[in-house]
């Protein structure tokens, strides 16, 4: 089976691309395809949006009938990963659905969507955030809520961050976003994938597995 991930930054990228193998093996293929930001669903879910606009939801529709195309008799899935920010979760994947049912024929698609946002999968797993950074703050860590709307990432920084979430915020969204990739990079490896609290990061993983014919 082969797996093409498509995920809207950096950060998600490096931390996938460390996990996914955990989740899969090596009897399976796979491509993470970043993107430059979420972006939002075009109007009327149009199939021709200027592919220099890197943003993930922006060239979705194109993206998936491409591949429905591509795809037809090749063992293959889609996986779309992104932050559900604020949004609303059921109209969201109801909006997504949209545009999967539009595909003709549909490929083979799952949208894994972080709650809410990628860090709740590091949070999901408190000892392996601990072993990355020695030096974390434990009440933080310990009164986080998985999966809960609560500014996620601020959370993660305000327990591992000098400074915690307002040194880095201060610094621009530049920095942030290094801050985040770095993050990626050094939890992920210590991460027990077939032991974590996020609801959300045990959807992706049901998912990859029922893919990939390791589950029924």
């Amino acid at each position: 089976m082969h797996f093409e991930i498509l995920v809207e930054d950096q950060s998600s990228k490096k931390a996938l691309g460390i996990l996914v193998p955990k989740i899969i093996g090596d009897d399976h293929t796979f491509k993470i395809i970043a993107y430059k930001g979420i972006g939002r669903i075009p109007k009327n879910m149009r199939t021709g949006v200027d592919a220099s606009k890197r943003f993930l939801l922006d060239n979705l529709p194109r993206l998936l009938n491409g591949y429905g195309k591509t795809w037809q008799n090749f063992p293959a899935a889609v996986f779309v990963v992104c932050d559900l920010d604020d949004k609303c979760l059921k109209a969201f994947r109801q909006e997504l659905f949209a545009i999967l049912n539009r595909c003709n024929p549909r490929p083979e698609t799952h949208f894994c969507i972080a709650i809410e946002e990628g860090e709740a999968w590091f949070l999901g797993d408190i000892p392996a955030v601990k072993s990355a950074y020695l030096k974390a703050k434990e009440p933080v860590l310990n009164a986080y809520v998985n999966d809960s709307i609560c500014g996620t990432w601020e959370r993660l920084a305000d327990a591992i961050y000098n400074g915690g979430s307002a040194a880095l915020s201060a610094k621009g969204w530049q920095a942030v976003g290094a801050e985040k990739s770095q993050w990626a990079e050094k939890i992920s490896p210590h991460m027990d994938v077939a032991n974590n609290s996020s609801p959300s990061f045990v959807y992706f993983r049901k998912k990859l597995l029922e893919s990939a014919g390791a589950i029924a």
